[in-house]
């Protein structure tokens, strides 16, 4: 069977899941910071990845954040659910769920909590795979998830018809390169991790899954332009005003810190679940002063291409 080439590219928005005053799914809220996304140029949305605390969501909550994505680019872009489960049957059944709901792809990470080796990871990969016809976008995340996914275990993934782009955050831009010298084009390759987008770019991506894009929206989308189009005097000014902030999706509590962010420019709640709880004391603080330093600092933005 020929391999699935679905047309993705640009910036997509790891989306944050936005909570009521009671930690309920605040559908209305969730739609609102989605049209901003795209209103800005965003090129697809993924909801349900870390940033959607997608583990501290139930099954119908899911559905009920992937039904709100889905009415909400109204199939102006693609909209992926990430699958992000404690076993491969709640993987595989999430996976049916997303595309009944009428995703168009899905974004899928090794099983939480359990550490799987190289072979059970293959395997859960290759049965959530199977489970739809929706193209599949790998997330390899080690430094946070404790799995691996080495460039030769793509080599193998390459045989599975649905599996046709690789989010790659495992903060070494040179995967990339390693992957495609190993199997050519067969992946659509995404930067995983905002303070490297500039050099992933540089080495091959096609496409960038942003976490503070959602904080700024339209900054996210010029960088990623610019650096597509090979305009590096003028993404490395925006990439060197951005960087303080790009820096904080690399750390544990980016969930709190991005959600602040965004708060801080008006663009959602800080709310989050529990066991997470919103910043205090230095830490709060610490985030807040880069975002004042940054809204005093705002680049103008050059024509995009």
């Amino acid at each position: 069977m020929t391999p699935l080439r679905p047309a993705w590219s640009g910036v997509y928005p790891a989306a944050m899941t936005q909570f009521a005053e009671d930690l309920s799914v605040d559908p209305a809220a969730t739609a609102r910071n989605l049209e901003r996304l795209l209103a800005a140029g965003c090129h697809g949305l993924i909801m349900l990845g870390t940033l959607g605390e997608n583990t501290s969501l139930s099954p119908a909550e899911k559905v009920l954040v992937l039904e709100t994505a889905v009415a909400a680019a109204a199939g102006r872009v693609p909209v992926l659910s990430g699958i992000s489960e404690y076993t491969t049957a709640q993987a595989v059944a999430h996976a049916k769920a997303a595309q009944a709901a009428g995703c168009a792809g899905l974004m899928v990470l090794p099983t939480m909590v359990y550490k799987s080796d190289p072979r059970e990871t293959l395997t859960h990969f290759r049965a959530v795979a199977a489970a739809t016809d929706l193209p599949v976008m790998i997330y390899n995340n080690p430094p946070a998830y404790g799995v691996d996914v080495t460039p030769e275990m793509f080599v193998e993934l390459a045989q599975e018809p649905t599996i046709a782009a690789i989010k790659e955050s495992s903060e070494d831009p040179r995967r990339l390169i390693d992957i495609a010298n190993l199997t050519g084009d067969r992946y659509l390759l995404f930067c995983g991790v905002d303070d490297v987008v500039m050099e992933s770019v540089l080495l091959g991506a096609v496409g960038w899954v942003a976490g503070l894009v959602n904080a700024f929206p339209e900054e996210g989308v010029a960088l990623f332009k610019l650096a597509a189009a090979g305009r590096w005097q003028e993404a490395r000014a925006i990439g060197s005003w951005f960087m303080p902030l790009l820096h904080l999706d690399t750390k544990p509590k980016l969930v709190q810190y991005i959600k602040l962010t965004m708060q801080l420019t008006g663009l959602g709640s800080e709310r989050v679940r529990p066991p997470r709880l919103p910043l205090i004391g230095d830490e709060r603080a610490m985030v807040e002063r880069l975002v004042q330093q940054a809204i005093a600092t705002r680049p103008t933005l050059p024509d995009l291409p």
